[in-house]
């Protein structure tokens, strides 16, 4: 296992870390986990040199923390730092913070949680996470010691990331980065600027939710021609592994096999550790991935609002992502919430004021049409 010393905190932790989030139910089907698999995962994991542990309140509805709080029994503890989250939606004042983050700690069965994240917040939640107190919170938490460390996780647009990351003496932050969301989110920027600051990066999505473990025809044959063979999963974390910026990259393993995988991948998960003809495979697969595009919306939101309520640009980020990455669409929450709240293609009266706005003049009335029809 390769260890990376975490920025301005300087302490040392490794670079895999075991996110757990995604452990597989019960096989009764009496429970959304299987605790004693889950468990066993856990400690397979710490065996093998893991010491970076990812979990949160809300995870697996609400469970998580507890299975993790019963692997950390017998010593396990001791080897490892946890981070867990707080939602906004969960509290509205000093006390609910209070409430809850004891709460976490019993469910942890732990005295002190190392790092304490502020969960997926854009500028609009961190405004609302000040306005009850949460720095100040924050602040006296550490001072009892219930928790370590400062920190926020973040999925939005790279200008609200920089303003949250320089509104604050954040101790750590953790981005969605991948291959294909150098652009997006907070973004290859995002990476660059929390290092310049010494504030360490933790990964996720490194696989987009899995959507990168399994790679289309015209992305695995360029894998399949490269001189070294790799696996699609290997691939997407040597590349992430490759950034001396990035501290931590977090995995969720169903199986012990997945476990011994990732354990493999990132015992070679050194900076730089890419070769010059690496790095051009993965631009060739990214333009392999991006050339699967079936519109080439940016999401602007300038054809909305539609006046039907019509959700437009989500419609169209879906029919994208199921195009290029062989996604359920059913599984994708978005696209549920545009179904079940009335926001689908089929309220779509052809006004014409979407292509009107669009700035790229891109056919969004016929286009809207095959996407629905495609996506259910």
């Amino acid at each position: 296992m390769q260890y990376r010393t975490m920025g301005k905190l300087g302490i040392r932790s490794s670079v895999f870390g075991l996110g757990c989030m995604r452990f597989n139910g019960a096989p009764s089907g009496d429970s959304i986990i299987d605790e004693e698999k889950a468990v066993s995962l856990i400690r397979q994991a710490i065996d093998g040199g893991v010491t970076y542990l990812d979990t949160a309140y809300i995870y697996l509805d609400k469970t998580s923390e507890t299975v993790l709080g019963k692997a950390l029994q017998d010593g396990y503890r001791d080897k490892v730092t946890i981070a867990t989250k707080v939602p906004s939606e969960a509290v509205h004042n000093r006390a609910e913070m209070e409430a809850l983050l004891d709460e976490e700690l019993r469910k942890l069965q732990t005295d002190h949680i190392d790092f304490y994240l502020m969960h997926g917040i854009q500028k609009e939640k961190w405004e609302y996470f000040k306005s009850i107190g949460a720095r100040e919170f924050f602040e006296d938490m550490i001072r009892a010691g219930k928790i370590r460390y400062k920190c926020f996780s973040f999925h939005g647009p790279y200008e609200e990331f920089e303003y949250i990351l320089n509104d604050w003496d954040w101790d750590m932050v953790q981005i969605q980065y991948n291959f294909m969301d150098v652009e997006k989110q907070a973004g290859t920027r995002g990476l660059q600027l929390a290092h310049s600051k010494g504030i360490p990066v933790v990964i996720m999505e490194g696989l987009l939710g899995g959507a990168l473990a399994k790679a289309p025809d015209n992305v695995q044959a360029l894998y399949d021609a490269f001189p070294v063979q790799r696996s699609p999963v290997e691939w997407a974390f040597r590349w992430l592994c490759d950034h001396p910026e990035v501290s931590v990259v977090l995995s969720g393993c169903n199986e012990p096999e997945q476990i011994a995988d990732n354990l493999r991948i990132f015992d070679g998960a050194l900076p730089n550790v890419m070769t010059p003809e690496e790095q051009a495979l993965i631009e060739r697969v990214r333009a392999a991935y991006v050339s699967r595009t079936r519109i080439g919306c940016t999401g602007c939101r300038y054809c909305m609002p539609c006046p039907n309520g019509v959700g437009i640009p989500d419609i169209f980020a879906v029919w994208n992502s199921v195009s290029l990455y062989g996604i359920d669409p059913n599984t994708d929450w978005g696209f549920r919430m545009t179904k079940e709240n009335g926001h689908g293609a089929d309220r779509c009266v052809a006004c014409g004021a979407c292509e009107n706005a669009c700035p790229q003049h891109l056919p969004i009335i016929e286009q809207l049409k095959c996407a629905w029809a495609e996506l259910t």
